[in-house]
Parts: C-alpha cells; sequence; structure tokens
C-alpha cells in the first residue's frame, strides 16, 4: 500500500512540474508573440510609411522647380501637411492592427475614400502607360476604420502598378454592394500570378516581385498583402483574389455593412 501511495505522490509530484513548466512555456511564447508584433508592426509602419513618403518627395520637388508660383506652393504645403497627418494616423493605426487593439469605425463615402488615395499616391499612372479606371458610385457608404482601408487601397492599387510594369495597362477600381455587404475590387492587366503562389501571397514576408524579370527597385518586402487581410479581418469581411498568369488580376474585398466592435 505504502508503495502504491508513493507511486501516485510521485505521479502528481511530476504532473505538477509539467504544470509549471507548461505555465512557463505558455508565458515565453505570449512574450515571444509580442516581439513577433512588434516586428511585424515595424514593417507594416515602414511600409505604409514608404507609401507616403514618395508622393511627398514628389511633391517637395515640384515645389523646388515652380518657386515663383506661389499658389502651386501652397497646394503643395497643403497637400503635404495633410499626408503629414495621415502618417501619423497610419502609424496609430498600423499599431493598433498589428497589436490586435481596436478603433473607431466610421460612416464613409466610398467615392471619396477612393478619391483621396488616388490624390495621396501623387502619380499620373498615364506616365507608366496605364489607364485607370474608377467605378465608384458617389451614393455608396461603408462603414469602417477609414485610414486602414484607404492603407488596403493603396496597397491593392501599388500592387497593380507593378504588376503591369513596365508595359503598362489598364487599372480598375470598382465597388458594389448587396444587402449585407460592400465590395471594393482592384483589378490590373498585368502579369498574373502563378497558381503554385496564390496560396502564399497574404503571408507575412511573402513576395512575388523578387525575380530575375523583375528590377530590384520593384522587389516588394512582403507585408502589404499581409497587412490588406488582418484589416480586412479586423473588419469582419474577407479578402480574395482571381488571377493567372498572363491574364491580370482582380482583388476582391467583401467588408459587412454593419462590422464587428474592434476590441
Amino acid at each position: 500500500m505504502a508503495s502504491i501511495i508513493d507511486k501516485r505522490l510521485g505521479l502528481h509530484q511530476r504532473l505538477a512540474k509539467q504544470e509549471q513548466e507548461n505555465d512557463a512555456l505558455k508565458s515565453e511564447n505570449t512574450q515571444l508573440q509580442a516581439l513577433a508584433n512588434l516586428g511585424s508592426a515595424t514593417s507594416m509602419i515602414a511600409h505604409e510609411i514608404n507609401n507616403l513618403l514618395t508622393p511627398l518627395a514628389s511633391y517637395a520637388a515640384l515645389a523646388v522647380r515652380n518657386s515663383e508660383d506661389k499658389e502651386l506652393i501652397a497646394k503643395v504645403l497643403d497637400k503635404t501637411m495633410r499626408n503629414c497627418e495621415r502618417a501619423s494616423k497610419i502609424m496609430t493605426s498600423m499599431l493598433a492592427v498589428a497589436n490586435g487593439q481596436g478603433q473607431e469605425s466610421e460612416t464613409v463615402s466610398a467615392h471619396v475614400l477612393v478619391d483621396e488615395v488616388f490624390t495621396a499616391l501623387c502619380r499620373d499612372f498615364a506616365k507608366d502607360g496605364i489607364t485607370v479606371m474608377t467605378d465608384v458610385p458617389d451614393d455608396l457608404q461603408m462603414r469602417c476604420v477609414p485610414v486602414q482601408i484607404q492603407q488596403l487601397l493603396m496597397n491593392l492599387i501599388l500592387n497593380a502598378r507593378d504588376a503591369m510594369l513596365p508595359g503598362g495597362g489598364t487599372l480598375k477600381v470598382a465597388t458594389d454592394q448587396d444587402e449585407q455587404h460592400v465590395h471594393l475590387m482592384v483589378s490590373d492587366t498585368g502579369k498574373g500570378i502563378p497558381a503554385s503562389d496564390i496560396e502564399s501571397i497574404f503571408t507575412p514576408f511573402f513576395t512575388t516581385k523578387a525575380g530575375e524579370d523583375r528590377p530590384t527597385s520593384y522587389s516588394g518586402s512582403g507585408v502589404g498583402l499581409a497587412f490588406c487581410k488582418r484589416v480586412v479581418e479586423a473588419h469582419g469581411g474577407d479578402i480574395s483574389v482571381d488571377s493567372a498568369p498572363g491574364q491580370g488580376s482582380q482583388f476582391r474585398v467583401r467588408l459587412p455593412k454593419s462590422p464587428p466592435r474592434q476590441t
């Protein structure tokens, strides 16, 4: 009997020790996840801020070349100020997304969101041989965190542009809705995505932009689409892509008209 009791005590002691070790591993995993979130946030912020720094540099160069045009300079300074404000909001937004924090949703015009994205890009796509088409009804309203959806659109638009360089093509941004959802579509007539890459394109740090046929300047960081996926999921929606080599790509975002409160 004493031997059985001793064995039970031994088992209880080993079990308690294993539970302590398991708790320690869980704590360590939580800390590691926090560091991973911080790393993701840093990459996302760098990626998004770079998207805004490029047009800011264009604004500054435009002002320098036309230093006597006071009206133009005033317009450039206004755009620069607004983009700096957006950059501040983006940093807050990216950290919130990476850390799972919530932000307040607003009811906004989809048309205004799209227009502001193209204004922020400050790029004449015609110079790249790209025709831009938009089909966004003036009266379509959506409830979302505006700065996050704008950064999502900016990522998809820039990816579409890159996919059509250097030959050019057609970029289309469209929206529609049904009873429960708002749909955002960004399509291009670019190179398309191989079937073997489709399932991986939303994975952090996976990129299709590096390769022998891709100039170094167009190499991607692999965080843009991962960020898009996180934003869409935080809004209670989903994102998908329809693409094939040589046939272009269409990214489709479906967002609920009444998204869950981000907590």
